[in-house]
């Protein structure tokens, strides 16, 4: 933007309402959905468009919640990718806003029915020289709940999910 004709171009950063950063919660129940390939540039994707959605709606980047929440829906798309992952198919995410009990939640879906995640309640311990096996427990850390189930619309494969609070337990 520029004061006066002629002057040097001079662009400024927009500035965001004060009103964005104190929103804890959207009004209104919000929902994305899109499918994305069963790739580690597509668990990436899938991670940065949640995130800017994330923002867009109210749950700004710099907040601890819309950390937890990016931080289960990597967690969950890189299962989908590591342990989903049939080739030529696809995963999908869905991320849903509730208004009314103020929690995310988060479903990935991939087409691998074969290869379940363990019970919520029988996660088993990684060892201390295992490289892999925290990232469902890292997931029951951070989320309220979660778990698994098969495709509801009767295709191969499983939805595992998680909803994630937006306000602080007291």
């Amino acid at each position: 933007m520029t004061n006066k004709p002629g002057s040097p171009a001079r662009t400024t950063q927009p500035i965001r309402p004060a009103h964005y950063l104190i929103t804890p919660c959207p009004p209104l129940d919000l929902a994305f959905e899109m499918c994305f390939t069963s790739t580690p540039r597509g668990a990436r994707l899938a991670r940065r468009l949640a995130a800017q959605r994330l923002d867009a709606w109210g749950i700004p980047y710099d907040s601890c919640r819309h950390e937890a929440v990016v931080l289960v829906l990597a967690e969950l798309t890189a299962n989908a990718v590591r342990h989903g992952h049939v080739p030529g198919r696809y995963f999908r995410l869905r991320l849903q806003v509730a208004a009314r009990t103020r929690t995310v939640r988060i479903e990935v879906t991939d087409t691998r029915a074969e290869r379940l995640p363990p019970c919520p309640d029988t996660l088993p311990a990684a060892g201390a020289e295992d490289t892999g096996g925290r990232g469902l427990r890292l997931v029951a850390g951070l989320a309220t709940r979660w778990g698994w189930c098969l495709r509801s619309d009767g295709g191969p494969g499983k939805t595992v999910w998680a909803e994630c609070a937006l306000t602080l337990p007291a």
